[in-house]
């Protein structure tokens, strides 16, 4: 994980000088007065660093800040303050910015002071308080990424120790330095789903303290980079933007911005239909733009990412839409992975309803089946050939593997088919609009079969088993075509009457029921030579749908 180093000017006031008090004073034999006089640095810093003016300011800093992290980079911010007042007065004008965070209930709130107070403390401390238990109620609330709670100030709790992987923004207005700085910057350090780093706000100049700290996690064994300055960063994003920006390299998209939302929906579906038609155009695209959004997410709020939000909002409209072409088979989509990187697309091109693959393509739904005669035409009518190819391919991978959980022989068959076809058009052996006729020959197999169900009167079940008999030219040959529908309803029936619920673990249940197959396929006269295939297929066959099977 890398964390960036931010210096904000809102709290780099040039106090450098009275960053780490030391004894410089101390007399010889003179304890008492060395600890006096730290005491003495240590009061007039805290009053410097404390005034009224300069919280205002951090306080303003930090909620501009933060929210602007927020819209990019879900996540949690801690702020570490120099003292308990400085903690107490600074919730007090964040809340006085954003009255909605705060919550006087312990379970409720943004955001939170966490730290122990006394009665005498006064009023403004002692309203901070936390009992032990309540403290570990707020650290459970930080780890909750669904809680409400998103910032948290403290002065030395839960600066070590303390671990919530998606805290991402260390706001440091506390002078520290060595292990103890270190043990702080570690908080933002976790890995966490695709989190690409954490960002070190630094309002009290402590740069060459924090190399220092940096310097000596690397002499300890600590892996990677733990820093990143923010114009590296910054120049990441640019970089990739570049890479992203060239892949639209004769596409004008430059009057998307100022369109409307049909128009832009249009330059979206034309966006897909260019990046489609490269070689291996979204897969590389995904990819470019994922790592375009963890550079931008670490990069925001600098005014350069902030430029550059509309562009990369545009990108990842486009690849939110190409995600939907991805096939169950090929892992989880982007979509399905667990992501901490928050999408900027325009507003105004989000739904409530969830993108679906015909929404992706711009395709009117079908009312009828996906896979119908009249649905098939208009596909492969469609204006943008390569989106309407990746339609096809991500409905048909998803419609066989949904009916490889009942049909084992035919899914299989057609998957290969489907999976050939692709490779061949991947090879540039077929061109877009002959892979085109392949997918639509494999969906008319598919409801021929559906068909040919129904004419013989067997259910799902049925024809299941009925496929794992009659796939093999010798049986088809020997049998007549209504022995092999009966022995398939036979061999459904002593297959359900013998299986019990957690048959396919017991070794006994099995090696009955494969005794009752060859006797079935005996029975029926079934080819001898091709008997022991077709029971290891029936028994594969009835191990999918095992569980119906039982109870049906």
């Amino acid at each position: 994980e890398e964390e960036v180093m931010r210096s904000s000017p809102a709290g780099n006031r040039g106090d450098e000088d009275f960053a780490h008090p030391s004894p410089s004073g101390r007399r010889d034999g003179d304890e008492g007065f060395a600890i006096r006089e730290m005491k003495a640095k240590w009061t007039k810093m805290e009053s410097l660093i404390g005034s009224e003016n300069r919280i205002k300011n951090i306080a303003k800093d930090i909620v501009s800040h933060f929210e602007a992290r927020q819209e990019v980079f879900a996540g949690k911010g801690m702020v570490v303050s120099m003292s308990r007042r400085i903690a107490a007065e600074l919730y007090a004008e964040i809340i006085t910015l954003r009255p909605g965070w705060h919550d006087a209930d312990i379970t409720k709130g943004t955001v939170k002071v966490v730290m122990t107070a006394a009665s005498s403390d006064g009023p403004l401390l002692a309203k901070h308080h936390t009992s032990k238990e309540q403290r570990k109620l707020l650290a459970e609330r930080m780890k909750d990424d669904g809680d409400p709670l998103k910032l948290v100030i403290v002065r030395d709790m839960w600066l070590t120790g303390f671990d919530a992987p998606s805290l991402h923004t260390l706001y440091i207005d506390k002078p520290m330095k060595g292990h103890n700085l270190m043990q702080a910057i570690a908080r933002v350090n976790r890995v966490y789903k695709d989190k690409p780093g954490g960002l070190v706000v630094d309002y009290l100049g402590i740069a060459a303290d924090l190399k220092v700290a940096l310097s000596f996690y690397s002499d300890a064994g600590g892996k990677g980079d733990p820093t990143l300055l923010q114009e590296k960063a910054v120049q990441l994003m640019l970089e990739k933007l570049e890479v992203v920006s060239a892949m639209y390299h004769g596409f004008a998209y430059a009057c998307y911005f100022d369109s409307d939302t049909v128009k832009k929906l249009s330059l979206i579906l034309a966006a897909e239909e260019h990046i489609l038609g490269q070689e291996d155009g979204r897969k590389r695209y995904i990819n470019e733009v994922n790592a375009l959004s963890q550079a931008f997410a670490i990069a925001i709020p600098h005014e350069q990412a902030m430029d550059a939000k509309d562009e990369v909002g545009f990108f990842q409209a486009v690849k939110a839409r190409l995600v939907k072409f991805e096939g169950t088979g090929e892992g989880r989509s982007s979509e399905e992975l667990e992501t901490t990187i928050r999408q900027v697309i325009d507003q105004a091109l989000v739904s409530e309803k969830v993108i679906d693959v015909f929404d992706a393509a711009g395709i009117k739904k079908p009312d009828i089946s996906i896979l119908s005669e009249e649905f098939l035409a208009e596909l492969k009518g469609f204006e943008h050939k390569n989106v309407a190819l990746e339609v096809l391919k991500k409905l048909l991978k998803d419609e066989l593997r949904a009916r490889s959980k009942k049909n084992l022989v035919q899914s299989k068959t057609l998957l290969e088919m489907l999976e050939n076809t692709i490779k061949k058009y991947h090879n540039k052996i077929l061109t877009a609009v002959e892979v085109m006729d392949e997918l639509i020959r494999i969906s008319k197999e598919i409801v021929a079969s559906d068909d040919e169900a129904k004419r013989m009167h067997l259910n799902d079940f049925e024809y299941a088993f009925y496929t794992a008999v009659a796939n093999n030219s010798s049986a088809r040959e020997l049998m007549q075509h209504d022995q092999l529908r009966e022995l398939a309803v036979v061999l459904t029936q002593r297959v359900r009457e013998n299986a019990s619920i957690d048959w396919t673990i017991k070794e006994s249940v099995r090696a009955k029921l494969k005794v009752i197959v060859k006797r079935t396929l005996r029975q029926y006269g079934y080819p001898p030579d091709m008997q022991l295939l077709a029971t290891e297929t029936v028994l594969k066959q009835a191990e999918m749908i095992a569980s119906e099977l039982a109870v049906s």
